[in-house]
């Protein structure tokens, strides 16, 4: 029996920063369609107008009504937005986060009621999209009361290194009251399952970072560690993940002592993000583990100050599409093992 074809959901993003430049430039490159079927959520006149900014000619998007309809072999977009919406390069306006949002809902509902297999969303201003129907830090928390999901974890991941928050999207000076050892250790949880059910890893190893300065330095610069850190690691090791730490940051990334495992555990969002980006900004990718669907998204933000003037790298979005399709079918493929285990061997009959 032939495969089907995953259907890939896109949302636009901000209409007025490079989403739409990366999701052009990745369609340019027809051997996509071999993989997936994409079907973009936007808006067919705001895509002209970025066509034209960018000075690409031999490019033309499919407008369908939904899902079903696709095109097998060509870019398809199902329009979102009022046709009198207006773009304004490098600007944040209300307009544009409105256009974020209708996008974002209606690929969302496709996606719960089965018509696409995944979804990768361009970046969003975080400020702009607000409004009295959004009102979320980001992608992944808005994701996870939409699905009824009670814990998930931004996972930035590369073939390099992969890099899970505990504390995502909130300020720094909120981050040591919000850190519990119950939050670490449901973290753990999703990152272990996730490695193992998403990414197919079997008995991952975790390194968990520490919060403070040298790792607390035995409780001279910090007692986050000892009372709440390490209970949670022991714990996680109860229950038969590995998990090893906790390790001071900067020597951890400095020394590349990160290769050693098969993902950490950051306790915020600049720990984590800022020496993942510095290694694999171009290829990295943002992917919300512990979800019932698949999510995933480029590694960088709306980027205002180079919108329109073809600029834009799209490899990491055009990795952000290849590892929703990675994930997607690892999963069912896990899933095919789970629900047919080999049986177990007959003893008596051996010996």
């Amino acid at each position: 029996m032939r495969e089907e074809k995953l259907k890939i959901g896109i949302t636009h993003g901000d209409i007025n920063g490079i989403g739409y430049e990366i999701i052009i430039k990745t369609f340019l490159d027809h051997r996509i369609f071999d993989i997936c079927t994409p079907i973009l959520y936007g808006s067919p006149k705001v895509a002209a107008y970025h066509r034209k900014a960018l000075d690409i000619s031999n490019f033309s998007l499919n407008i369908i009504k939904s899902p079903v309809e696709a095109a097998s072999k060509r870019p398809n977009i199902i329009n979102c937005t009022d046709d009198e919406i207006r773009v304004e390069l490098g600007k944040s306006t209300a307009i544009a986060g409105e256009a974020s949002h209708l996008a974002l809902t209606r690929a969302v509902q496709d996606l719960k009621d089965n018509k696409i297999h995944a979804l990768v969303t361009a970046p969003v201003n975080k400020a702009n999209i607000q409004s009295a129907s959004f009102n979320f830090p980001g992608h992944t928390e808005y994701l996870k009361t939409c699905f009824g999901t009670e814990n998930v974890l931004m996972l930035m991941i590369s073939d390099v290194l992969k890099v899970g928050i505990v504390t995502a999207h909130v300020p720094l000076k909120d981050v040591p009251s919000l850190l519990t050892t119950d939050l670490i250790l449901s973290k753990l949880r999703v990152l272990n399952r996730s490695l193992s059910e998403d990414f197919r890893i079997r008995r991952p190893v975790i390194a968990v970072l520490g919060l403070n300065p040298h790792a607390g330095e035995e409780g001279l610069l910090g007692s986050e560690e000892r009372d709440i850190i390490l209970p949670a690691i022991n714990k996680a090791k109860d229950e038969k993940i590995i998990a090893i730490g906790p390790f001071s940051s900067d020597g951890f990334f400095g020394s590349g002592e990160f290769r050693k495992f098969d993902a950490t555990l950051a306790m915020y969002h600049d720990q984590g993000l800022a020496p993942f980006k510095s290694i694999a900004f171009d290829q990295g990718v943002n992917y919300t583990a512990g979800l019932p669907i698949v999510r995933t998204a480029p590694a960088h933000g709306t980027a205002f100050e180079i919108a329109g003037k073809n600029l834009a790298n799209n490899d990491s979005f055009r990795k952000a599409l290849y590892a929703a399709c990675d994930i997607y079918h690892n999963r069912i493929a896990e899933a095919e093992i789970a629900s047919n285990p080999l049986p177990e061997a007959n003893l008596s009959e051996l010996s």
